[in-house]
């Protein structure tokens, strides 16, 4: 019996399927945007006049990547602002911070960021810093995390921020012996200086997004889950460049919005809410799941713990971080998104706050029984080993943002110390995860850190960094192979609802990515050399390498 031709077959090499019924293969064909045959030489029999045959020439062929936590609008608005990635020095920074301002007189704002705590002492820079290179206009830089904000003292002063201003009660003002702000802002009080920004246009936020669509194709991510769309609480509300790209067609990954839940608000937004699932849900862009960010992060304290931070010295303090939203609340609201088929994805950082969302899913789940919801906690950086099994027991996803279970300044001097030994070794306890059952996820948290997938899969496999000679960190929590690459692609499509995606079976999309080398085939200390050489969408080639 003869078949129809295919319009793309790639041959000769080896196809990864992710698929564990059948892991391995040598040829795949295409039709209309879908996997029709993944086999062997009987593959080749699809072959016509039209057909476009691809050499794998023993390349890696596998499911295009997906990120199920990124930043995208962000990170592509801030490739084109002061970029203060790549470099801890902080006479670097001074030379961009100058050259970008100098070229760029007509600018009313100096914006961008990247920058790292630890290239400070305490991980908190001064405004006297930024005066001396920009003295006449205010300047915004977040971190690279993105929890604090740096700016000069024109920036205090036209929030008229001063040591006077309280705190608010999401964030917290840095300051001096005598209580003057010294310039730099965590958590909830970015948004005092950030409200006076210019307003970013809709222009703007469409070549961000366009730009970032092209990186994240280079990278192999055919997919991806936006943690923050219709931003509040300080942050930027990026839905219009995914609306205008998903109507025009120029959206060509496949998006999840995760619209973000106002933390000074309860239930009373939830209508709101079922309205932007629905105008916000066209062709690529499906907009069903709710973010919620229950604490900060580690490295100034706010992520949220069991028990209290320590001191310099290794005495508890009186801190044990913030949860933006109160624990009996959150039950109530992530139980109530149940019930209207809205996925949660949690920011969760410090154990305290993995623990109080995995008690509001169990919350959900005894209330609405097991629903196809999908639920997951991102970041995961402190879990206590008592909550480890319960990923598994309610249903959660594990997401992880892999590129940072390695030893590097901003771990070694601004978290270890301050966390214990004890609390230290609970970090990105993937390993522990694994063998309880858990599902997995993966992203990036991008612009926070590369957007590059397999720099994240280098990480979980060897708890290093890439090129680092570093010790590696807590070893025994690595994963293998097969399982990092199974969590940036069935996995995070799981947690997408991209149900026809994350494996190459016939029927599902068309999404692929072409490496350069098959990883499997040398030492893992090798796995972030390896390259992206293809990216295909739906059976369109979106990206090729130059020496492809």
């Amino acid at each position: 019996m003869s078949h129809p031709a295919a319009d793309l077959v790639l041959t000769n090499g080896t196809v990864l399927t992710m698929d564990p019924a059948r892991t391995r293969a040598t040829s795949l064909a295409v039709t209309d945007g879908r996997i029709t045959a993944v086999g062997h030489d009987e593959v080749k029999d699809l072959v016509g006049a039209r057909t476009e045959v691809v050499d794998l020439r023993g390349r890696l062929l596998l499911p295009g990547f997906q990120d199920a936590h990124i930043h995208a609008v962000m990170g592509g608005m801030e490739l084109g602002e002061c970029d203060l990635t790549e470099t801890t020095d902080p006479d670097e920074y001074a030379r961009r911070i100058r050259a970008y301002a100098d070229a760029r007189p007509e600018r009313e704002w100096i914006t961008g960021g990247g920058w790292s705590m630890e290239s400070f002492d305490g991980g908190i820079p001064t405004r006297e810093f930024l005066d001396t290179l920009v003295p006449d206009r205010p300047v915004y830089l977040l971190n690279r995390d993105h929890h604090g904000a740096w700016v000069n003292t024109r920036a205090l002063e036209i929030a008229g921020i001063t040591a006077d201003t309280p705190d608010p009660q999401d964030g917290r003002i840095e300051r001096d012996p005598t209580g003057a702000p010294v310039g730099m802002l965590q958590e909830g009080a970015i948004g005092l200086v950030g409200a006076h920004l210019p307003a970013r246009t809709a222009a703007d936020r469409l070549t961000g997004l366009l730009r970032a669509q092209e990186l994240l194709h280079s990278l192999g991510i055919t997919a991806w889950q936006d943690a923050l769309l219709c931003g509040a609480d300080g942050y930027p509300d990026s839905s219009d460049a995914y609306l205008t790209a998903a109507l025009d067609g120029t959206l060509t990954a496949s998006v999840t919005g995760a619209l973000w839940w106002r933390r000074t608000m309860g239930e009373e937004q939830i209508p709101n809410l079922l309205h932007n699932r629905r105008r916000l849900t066209h062709g690529k862009l499906r907009c069903s799941t709710i973010k919620l960010m229950q604490d900060g992060v580690a490295e100034n304290h706010t992520a949220a713990m069991t028990s209290p931070y320590l001191d310099g010295c290794g005495c508890a303090t009186d801190n044990s971080g913030l949860s933006f939203i109160d624990p009996g609340a959150l039950k109530r609201y992530v139980t109530a998104l149940d019930a209207a088929d809205f996925q949660v994805h949690f920011h969760a950082l410090g154990d305290r706050a993995v623990r109080e969302a995995l008690d509001a899913v169990a919350a959900a789940r005894a209330a609405n029984g097991f629903r196809d919801t999908r639920p997951h906690l991102a970041h995961l950086q402190v879990v206590h080993p008592e909550d480890i099994h319960r990923f598994r027991e309610v249903g959660a996803t594990a997401n992880i943002q892999a590129l940072w279970a390695a030893h590097e300044p901003q771990m070694d001097e601004l978290t270890i110390p301050f966390l214990g030994p004890e609390r230290a070794a609970w970090q990105y306890p993937f390993g522990d995860l694994l063998r309880a059952g858990t599902t997995f996820a993966a992203g990036s948290d991008w612009p926070v850190s590369s957007p590059d997938p397999l720099a994240g899969i280098h990480v979980a496999v060897n708890r290093t960094l890439p090129g680092a000679e570093d010790k590696p960190f807590l070893p025994e929590q690595a994963l293998d192979l097969t399982t990092a690459l199974a969590a940036y692609t069935a996995g995070s499509a799981y947690v997408n609802h991209l149900d026809d995606s994350g494996t190459l079976r016939p029927g599902n999309r068309a999404d692929l990515v072409v490496l350069d080398r098959d990883p499997f085939a040398a030492p893992p200390s090798a796995i972030a050399e390896t390259r992206v050489h293809l990216t295909y969408v739906d059976g369109r080639r979106m990206h090729a390498a130059a020496d492809a």
